[in-house]
């Protein structure tokens, strides 16, 4: 054998190791035992985001212990409402160090992978957890990306957090949240260490998902790697949620984002400015302009912050009739709906998650009544879910249709206190509609080319 022979044979061989080699670690990569062990069986009953119906729930606020038990103890309550997937917000140890004002922020967190005293222990948050699950809703964490308390353990990795020109360790830049440490996506460590912490409440607590925080301020490429990591998760299905605006979430892999726009449109300038109705079917196409198949737009009329900052539904929206009106056409039109916990009440007591502010559960029982119509009739109606939508709104009335081959819904709501009427569009004129929440037990509806309503009157109607 010549040389050219022998070094023939010689890169023959070498490539077949390499590639059994390959074979090998493939092999190896592909049945790859966790980090972590899992605790329970993964929930099999995750619904895809389009059948979401998220409930938020401020542990401070939701029972008069402020304790993991106290969800617990409520869960038919919200299961009642319609709801399938629960939204806790931040469960960990909270800075002391340059903390907020009361018992300090729950964004503010000490340790990624410890659970908030205040609140009960693993075992408890384990208990709430497997408890929703076998009443057949997800539970989803909140999740803080972007900054850190200043006694996290963390903060010893000076190069894992942003820093001025001094060298100093800054607070996420353009806020005032000096209770926190911006942190560094420059530096690879650190988010090998914040997937690892998404991670290990996957397997440890046996949880369905984040709501991530602040999600505009984090760079789309860390999105893109922590979505990807956690849906190669085995057995889990995971709802991925981005508490921002930017027009990339979609792209990175959150299958929901936050409709902003829309809350402050009805919120601000329909309610508030009494401006256009039609302001808001804007937003049916500036939300979902980046959307992939799946893809939802989480819409509301209040959460924690807008609570806190805004006020309650019922003072935002003129009473208890128009947040419930507000509501109704928040839920419907387009996205998935999310309520506070304490809205479905009425409730217009100050909920303040920097202090203890439990709910007064029995403040009122028809608004509760109405929450659940409206979100149970959502839940088991196709139209609503899936429907083509078509708009109808004038400058005082939200009117739209929901349609599948087999069902129609219309939906007509008000949003003045006032009387007005609206001019019924001549193809839903006469065409043997029945109301879906009567007030008495007729339920048959056939539509006059004119439409008197009382002030915030809504009607929701299907044939």
């Amino acid at each position: 054998m010549n040389h050219k022979q022998t070094y023939g044979t010689n890169i023959l061989l070498i490539l077949f190791i390499s590639l059994f080699s390959f074979c090998k670690k493939s092999d190896t990569m592909a049945v790859a035992t966790p980090l972590y062990a899992q605790y329970g069986t993964p929930f099999a009953n995750v619904p895809e985001a389009k059948d979401a119906v998220i409930y938020q729930v401020n542990p401070r606020a939701f029972s008069a212990d402020a304790s993991f038990k106290g969800i617990t103890g409520r869960l038919d309550s919200i299961k009642a409402l319609g709801v399938n997937v629960i939204y806790l917000m931040p469960v960990y140890p909270i800075g002391v160090l340059n903390a907020a004002r009361g018992l300090g922020s729950l964004y503010a967190v000490k340790d990624y992978k410890g659970i908030n005293t205040e609140f009960g222990n693993l075992t408890d948050l384990r208990t709430l957890i497997d408890a929703a699950h076998t009443k057949n809703m997800a539970v989803m964490f909140d999740w803080v990306a972007n900054h850190t308390a200043w006694d996290n353990a963390w903060i010893s990795n000076k190069s894992w957090y942003q820093q001025d020109g001094a060298g100093n360790i800054i607070i996420p830049a353009g806020t005032n949240w000096t209770d926190v440490a911006a942190l560094n996506y420059d530096n690879q460590d650190m988010r090998k260490a914040m997937i690892d912490a998404l991670e290990y409440w996957v397997y440890t607590a046996n949880i369905d998902g984040f709501r991530f925080d602040a999600a505009d301020y984090v760079p789309f490429d860390f999105w893109k790697e922590a979505n990807t990591a956690l849906k190669s998760i085995p057995g889990h299905k995971l709802l991925l949620m981005a508490e921002g605006t930017r027009n990339d979430h979609f792209k990175a892999g959150f299958q929901m984002v936050y409709g902003m726009g829309y809350y402050y449109s009805i919120q601000s300038q329909v309610f508030g400015a009494n401006k256009s109705v039609t302001l808001l079917q804007g937003f049916n196409t500036s939300e979902y302009a980046t959307a992939f198949s799946g893809s939802q737009v989480v819409r509301y009329t209040t959460n924690h912050d807008a609570y806190l900052t805004d006020g309650s539904p019922v003072n935002l929206y003129g009473g208890k009739a128009g947040s419930i009106a507000a509501f109704l056409v928040t839920a419907y039109m387009k996205g998935v709906p999310m309520i506070y916990n304490g809205q479905e009440v009425g409730s217009t007591q100050v909920i303040d998650f920097f202090e203890k502010t439990p709910i007064d559960w029995t403040t009122s029982p028809d608004v509760t009544v109405a929450y659940k119509k409206i979100l149970n009739f959502r839940k088991n109606n196709d139209a609503v879910i899936n429907g083509q939508l078509n708009v109808y709104t004038s400058d005082d009335v939200a009117v739209f249709t929901k349609s599948t081959d087999s069902q129609k819904v219309l939906v007509i709501a008000n949003l003045r206190n006032k009387a007005v009427t609206y001019t019924v569009p001549s193809s839903l004129v006469k065409t043997g509609w029945k109301e879906q929440f009567p007030a008495s037990g007729t339920a048959a509806v056939t539509l006059a080319s004119q439409l008197h309503l009382q002030p915030f009157q809504y009607m929701v109607l299907a044939q």
